[in-house]
């Protein structure tokens, strides 16, 4: 499978990753990925950056040997209502938008009130992906994640840092299963993310193959395989490109 793009990853800004900025484009770069980004963890994880840190994104440079290399958040979700930890004058000028689930941030509710919270996170202009949703602990209905991406025009990661045997996100395997079962049905594009926090990881997504391949899931819906369907999914090129 072609696979040039890696999106959520993370540097020592985010407080329990482990390499800087320069170490982790490099590692990009030898995997031989196009596009890779750097997403850190929005400031209501602990020990992660402030606001002020995303504001001066526009000093970083958008190329890197040939690669592009892009730099965005992954958000907080708060609540059922879909409020994340930064403003909508923050996110615009985020070159990716992917919006997450963590136990620090969300108290998980029932199905139709995590289930909801996913679907008002998506209405925000800026949330480009929707980040590992396969934790057990968040029970969804993935039927309507699913055909609320495809209503809103988001991305549903399947991460690959999930499907690791060190992974305590419960059953993500059985939970991708059914995801990617109704993105088959209605047509729903995928991006595979190594969500890494050390640069070995970077660019990894063997164990997201392996799902995909395993439901026999067609290509032309792997957003990693073609800088065609990605361009319509990222704010860096919705807005600013």
């Amino acid at each position: 499978m072609k696979d040039i793009l890696d999106l959520h990853t993370h540097t020592i800004a985010s407080g329990h990753a482990y390499n800087t900025m320069n170490e982790m484009i490099a590692a990009a770069k030898l995997r031989g990925l196009e596009i890779y980004g750097i997403t850190e963890h929005a400031p209501r994880m602990n020990g992660s950056c402030t606001e002020v840190y995303f504001q001066n994104f526009r000093i970083l440079p958008r190329e890197k040997d040939g690669m592009t290399v892009l730099h965005g958040v992954e958000l907080n979700i708060l609540d059922a209502e879909g409020h994340v930890d930064l403003t909508e004058r923050v996110l615009a000028e985020m070159d990716i938008g992917i919006a997450s689930m963590h136990l620090p941030c969300y108290t998980s509710g029932g199905i139709v009130e995590n289930t909801k919270a996913y679907l008002n996170v998506m209405k925000n202009p800026y949330v480009n992906i929707i980040g590992h949703p396969d934790d057990a602990r968040f029970p969804i209905d993935y039927k309507e994640l699913v055909l609320g991406a495809k209503e809103h025009h988001v991305l549903l990661e399947v991460n690959n840092s999930s499907l690791l045997p060190t992974s305590y996100r419960g059953n993500p395997r059985e939970s991708y299963e059914k995801m990617l079962a109704y993105c088959k049905e209605y047509q729903v594009p995928v991006i595979m993310d190594s969500d890494a926090h050390a640069d070995n990881a970077v660019g990894n997504h063997s164990e997201a193959v392996n799902v995909l391949e395993s439901v026999d899931f067609p290509e032309e819906l792997i957003a990693n395989t073609s800088t065609e369907l990605i361009r319509q999914y990222l704010n860096y090129y919705i807005y600013m490109d």
